[in-house]
């Protein structure tokens, strides 16, 4: 057999990773990578050449007859979908990749969107815009989240994931008006956004024949938990637990089979590496994406699994022959990791010319370079995403370790990877540990609820003239008008305590915040009724008297009133051994306001559907939930005091846990007084869940989008670490949403803009719908997983 001489053109990780496995061919005589990276030239039977440009097409064609060619590579997307493959088949040299007609299913997402509707092939909903204000519109019109895409190439990194209007309004203009992504955002797709499991099929393609390799699944966002701004991948794992033989079979048959024949009836048969980015719903598979080339970093991934007789140089080969079916194609049953290693600043600006140093890894693990070129003699970064540490194993969990020991040979200046590749797939083995929730942490919703209805009867028997004796309100309300004190206001008062949070303050022997929670906890049910507080009283009640923590607590109080424009008028200290233990105590407090009738809230006669609803960010889990939250804790084996918080390595996990509940009194009083809303629910224990029904009107229910605002990291933490359902979390927490109020379409703007200058982070999350079952209904809860 011929022996084949290979021009391999990139110089990324994907293209050392190439490089190093078609060196393996014994069929393979030579390959010449241009520009290729400090990886390839160390690669055997690789040579690098800078005397040609990647993109002077005639020049590599000239290169490769100069040095007798018969196979080229091209590794990025570029030279595809600028037609590299249409000057070699001139030239009579096979070239492994699309004509540049085929390769428009990645160089126009505008192309792609519209090929996959006209056959047939499972996608989300889109629209395709050349005209900004269009887009715009359109953003503004639909009741779903979106995603923004530039249609032309953006390097990988053309894609907004917004998770509010105002970001998706700001993406907009960035790719359309500030062109952050140059000619690539002259159009711009604008698709559903779609909620489920995302994978990675590469598949070898001939034009009639497929053979794809197992799913992988990397991770473009460039922090821990997917956080931060997207990047061209920051790590890969292969295969993943979702990609069940079913599974496969059914994206073969409702996708890529499709695919070609789709290609082949445009008369632009597919040959290359076809990558499809598939999201997987729970109305099946999705097409998100084409991508005409092997991916980076699923290359690195990939790659390693298939066996050592397996030989890519001749699978390439066959392919441009359209024999694929000859190919004998053997993956390993096993598991790969890659985790990639960027340079500190990316993918913003970063360094160049940093000095390297990479030791040689053992067997099963690689080193692949990417952003690194060797200047006398010495190895430097020359890119962002630098270098990839890359390990097979017999399970997952392995592979994974191997990597990250394999990160370890790798040392430059301010180099940063993330430390959770893989951390989806681990989520299955979460589900081992119970699935905690607030009634089994000892706290019952059910039961209080149950309590309150036992009750009412007894509490509807005090009723007198000013006062009906209602319960289940934020608040209880004296009209002392109706009482017979003409001329006089409302008089609202509530009462509450601060609940298990006391049990961290006292673990951590810092008692100076939680006295602002009880404050809080009352004034915030005051404004819901509409009510300006006036005045407050306390009790506090221990074993013993320990003046400091007491002191404390009580300052603490004052400092909550102060917030809040209401005087600290009284309290009562009682001590009672034998009824608390040691330094414990408990506290409560009582807070009273005045609302003018014209003012009072709900005004539920007012409400409509279509009426919209404002969240008001929290300051963290508040006051309520503690229960939950200690045994997670505790189950995690976590220190309140010594250990650093899991989700802000910053601080502690009680000093974070300790961040007092936030007093809306003075934002919402302009609001409230101006007649701008029409309801507000205080969003305590029950969560939005049982909150928020609270001030609606008995036939209209509250749809809230729970992906129109970012899940905190504590909540991320708690709901990962006690596994906790999405639903238990509504219901036992805040979950970020301090405050919701109701507000009329054209009333939104101003109103957040008064919150917003009064220093609240607000969001727009849902709307009020005809009530047909329950009083609040959550959509996208599973973004919190």
């Amino acid at each position: 057999m011929e022996s084949i001489r290979i021009l391999l053109v990139g110089n990324g990780g994907r293209e050392h990773t190439l490089a190093w496995k078609l060196s393996q061919s014994p069929r393979v005589e030579s390959i010449i990578a241009v520009p290729g990276n400090g990886g390839t030239a160390n690669c055997p039977k690789v040579s690098n050449d800078s005397s040609v440009k990647a993109d002077d097409y005639p020049g590599l064609v000239a290169l490769a007859k100069k040095h007798n060619i018969n196979l080229v590579v091209p590794g990025p997307e570029a030279p595809l979908v600028d037609g590299i493959q249409d000057y070699f088949r001139e030239a009579d040299i096979a070239c492994y990749g699309p004509s540049k007609l085929a390769a428009r299913l990645e160089g126009s997402k505008a192309f792609s969107k519209d090929f996959m509707k006209k056959y047939n092939i499972p996608t989300a909903a889109y629209e395709n815009f050349t005209d900004y204000e269009e887009a715009r519109k359109y953003i503004d019109s639909v009741s779903h989240n979106v995603v923004i895409k530039a249609s032309g190439l953006a390097a990988g990194k053309g894609v907004i994931i917004p998770t509010s209007k105002e970001e998706a309004h700001q993406g907009l203009k960035d790719i359309m008006l500030d062109r952050e992504f140059g000619a690539a955002g002259d159009e711009v797709v604008i698709e559903e956004f779609l909620e489920g499991d995302e994978l990675s099929i590469l598949t070898f393609c001939d034009g009639y024949n497929m053979y794809s390799l197992p799913a992988a699944q990397d991770h473009k966002r460039i922090f821990d938990g997917d956080q931060g701004p997207n990047t061209g991948g920051m790590g890969c794992y292969a295969p993943i637990p979702i990609a069940t033989q079913k599974l496969i079979e059914e994206i073969e048959r409702t996708v890529l089979e499709p695919t070609l024949r789709g290609m082949r009836k445009e008369r632009t048969p597919f040959i290359g590496t076809l990558f499809t980015g598939l999201m997987i719903t729970k109305n099946g598979p999705k097409t998100l994406e084409y991508n005409v080339r092997f991916g980076d970093p699923e290359t690195q991934t990939l790659l390693p699994l298939l066996s050592e007789d397996t030989d890519l140089a001749e699978i390439m080969l066959l392919c441009t022959q359209g024999s694929l079916d000859e190919a004998k194609i053997k993956i390993d049953q096993k598991f790969s990791a890659t985790v990639v290693v960027a340079a500190g600043g990316y993918p913003g600006s970063y360094a160049k010319g940093t000095p390297m140093e990479v030791s040689t890894p053992p067997a099963g693990s690689n080193i692949f370079h990417a952003g690194t070129v060797v200047k006398d003699g010495q190895l430097q970064t020359s890119g962002g995403r630098v270098i990839a540490a890359q390990a097979v194993a017999e399970t997952l969990e392995q592979a994974v370790k191997d990597a990250y020991t394999t990160v370890e040979l790798i040392k430059f200046d301010k180099m940063f990877y993330r430390k959770d590749i893989a951390h989806r797939a681990f989520r299955a083995s979460s589900s081992a540990k119970e699935a905690l929730t607030y009634a089994s942490a000892g706290v019952s919703i059910d039961a209080g609820n149950n309590f309150v209805e036992r009750i009412r009867k007894a509490v509807l028997s005090t009723r007198r003239p000013g006062a009906d004796a209602e319960i289940g309100g934020f608040g209880g309300e004296i009209d002392l008008e109706a009482a017979g004190y003409a001329g006089a206001p409302t008089v609202v008062m509530c009462i509450d305590g601060i609940g298990t949070k006391l049990a961290i303050a006292q673990a951590m022997e810092k008692h100076d915040t939680v006295g602002i929670d009880l404050v809080a906890m009352n004034v915030n049910d005051l404004i819901v009724a509409g009510a300006e507080p006036l005045g407050f009283v306390d009790y506090y009640g221990c074993s013993q008297l320990k003046l400091k923590n007491a002191a404390d607590f009580v300052e603490s109080v004052a400092n909550g009133c102060k917030d809040a424009n209401s005087a600290l008028v009284g309290g009562e200290t009682a001590e009672m051994p034998g009824m608390y233990q040691g330094d414990d105590y408990d506290a409560a407090g009582c807070a009273m306001g005045v609302v003018k009738k014209e003012n009072r809230l709900p005004r539920t006669d007012l409400m409509a559907e279509g009426d919209v609803l404002i969240g008001l960010a929290s300051a963290g889990v508040h006051s309520n939930g503690f229960s939950l939250v200690r045994k997670i804790i505790a189950r995690e084996g976590l220190s309140y005091k010594d250990d650093a918080c899991p989700w802000d390595p910053s601080t502690t996990v009680g000093e974070n846990l300790l961040t007092p509940t936030r007093i809306y009194v003075r934002s919402l009083q302009p609001v409230v007084q101006k007649h701008l809303v029409t309801g507000l629910a205080h969003i305590t224990g029950g969560g939005l869940t049982e909150n928020v029904p609270r001030m609606l009107p008995s036939h209209l229910a509250a749809e809230i989008d729970v992906a129109t605002w970012q899940l905190p990291e504590v909540f991320k933490w708690l709901k990962n670490a006690g596994n906790v359902e999405a639903s238990e979390m509504a219901r036992a927490f805040n979950t970020g949403i301090g405050m919701v109020a109701v507000v009329k379409k054209e009333n939104v703007e101003q109103v957040v803009r008064e919150l917003t200058e009064s220093g609240e982070k607000v969001y727009t999350i849902g709307k009020l719908i005809k009530r047909s079952g329950e009083g609040c209904e959550l959509r996208n809860l599973d973004s919190w997983n």
